[in-house]
Formats: C-alpha cells, structure tokens, sequence
C-alpha cells in the first residue's frame, strides 16, 4: 500500500490558484537563480505545454518572475513581480512555445544573463503538488529536484575531480545524501550534484574551486 502525506493532498503554501503553474512554477525559477552567480539582469522564459497555453492567467509568469528574484512560494510580492522586476532594474521576456509537445507538460528553459555577462538556460519541470525537477542546465542533461541542499559543481571530465569533491565535502564533515554525475561527453563539461542531508558549510565553494579543473560551484541551501 502506498501513502500519502498530508502535504500532498493540502498542496504548498502558495500565491495563486495551482500548485503545477504557480507553486511548481516559483519554485523553479528559485532554483535557477541559485545556480547562476547574481545579479543577474535579462531573463528569457521559453514556455511548453500548458504552461504556454496558460501562463497569463494562473499567474505562471508572475511565480517565475518572482522565483528568479528569490521570492518562495507564499511571498505575497509575487503578485507585483513584474513592477518588481521593473524597478530592479530587470529585463525580462516570455515566449510560449506551442510546436515542441516531447516535453513535460508544465515545462519552461529559462535563460539567464548576470551584469558580469555570463549565460546560463536552465530546463525546469512542474510535477505537480509544488514539486519540479531540473532536467537540464545548458545543454547537459541533469536530474535534481531541489528537496535537499546541494552542491552543483561544473568542471572538465577528468579523472580525480569527483575524488577531490568528495573530499572536500568529507572533510567539512558533510552527509551525501545523493550524488550524480552528468557530462556532455568524454573529457568534456560536466556536472557533479551532491545533495546533502543537512545545511551545508557556507564557504565550501571556495574550497572546491581551489581545484584547477574546477569552472563553477553553486550552491543551493534549503
């Protein structure tokens, strides 16, 4: 027999009407600014399946806006997220995409460009009841969902390079929860994702960059 939380039948604190287009949809954009050095100052939402057909009035647009500002799901400012944006300073567009259908149904690639210039497109899903996946970071395919703090690191596919993350994390005294490894292809970009039981020590990035193979570390706490 399978269970069910009281959660799952409640659904999340949250602004707006549905948990996959508003919940999901924050959420999402909370994660993709998380693993993008800030500020940042042009994002571009690419929106499939539903979340195209109607983003406009389940306030999609508002909850990912307001998600890439670090606004959580029951952040009352989701509802001005664009006024928001606006005085931030922050360029933002939304495009529905209604010819590409092999995709997730509550689907969005949300490209992002810091005042430093660096681009990042991240892929997010909306499963439903709050909870989403990413499934794609530039044009790596990745599988993470956010539940747990995690250590993103994007380095070259060599040898030792996980050894020495690990390490790093070991020696902070840190519990790996779950840890995956995603690359491009043999000895090129790749993605390490460790996610930890609990709060993970603010400075490991620094530590793990020491490392010259080592591009970027980005970290996500919950």
């Amino acid at each position: 027999m399978s269970f069910i939380s009281v959660f799952d039948v409640m659904g999340p604190n949250m602004i707006g009407p549905s948990s996959s287009h508003t919940a999901g949809a924050a959420r999402i954009g909370f994660l993709a600014q998380k693993m993008i050095n800030g500020p940042l100052k042009k994002i571009e939402f690419t929106l499939y399946g539903s979340f195209a057909r109607t983003y406009k009035g389940h306030g999609t647009d508002r909850a990912l806006l307001g998600g890439i500002m670090g606004f959580s799901t029951d952040d009352m400012r989701i509802r001005n997220s664009f006024e928001i944006a606006d005085q931030k300073g922050l360029a933002f567009s939304f495009t529905p995409n209604e010819i590409e259908t092999d995709v997730h149904p509550n689907t969005v690639d949300i490209h992002m460009i810091n005042e430093k210039n660096q681009e990042m497109t991240v892929r997010g899903e909306s499963l439903g009841g709050g909870k989403v996946r990413i499934v794609k970071i530039n044009s790596v395919q990745v599988d993470f969902t956010g539940e747990y703090s995690a250590v993103i690191v994007t380095h070259q596919d060599k040898p030792g390079v996980v050894a020495y993350i690990t390490k790093c994390l070991s020696d902070r005294n840190v519990n790996i929860a779950f840890m995956r490894l995603f690359r491009e292809s043999k000895g090129e970009i790749a993605y390490t994702i460790v996610e930890s039981d609990g709060h993970l020590p603010e400075d490991i990035d620094d530590t793990i960059r020491l490392n010259q193979n080592i591009h970027e570390v980005m970290i996500v706490q919950m």
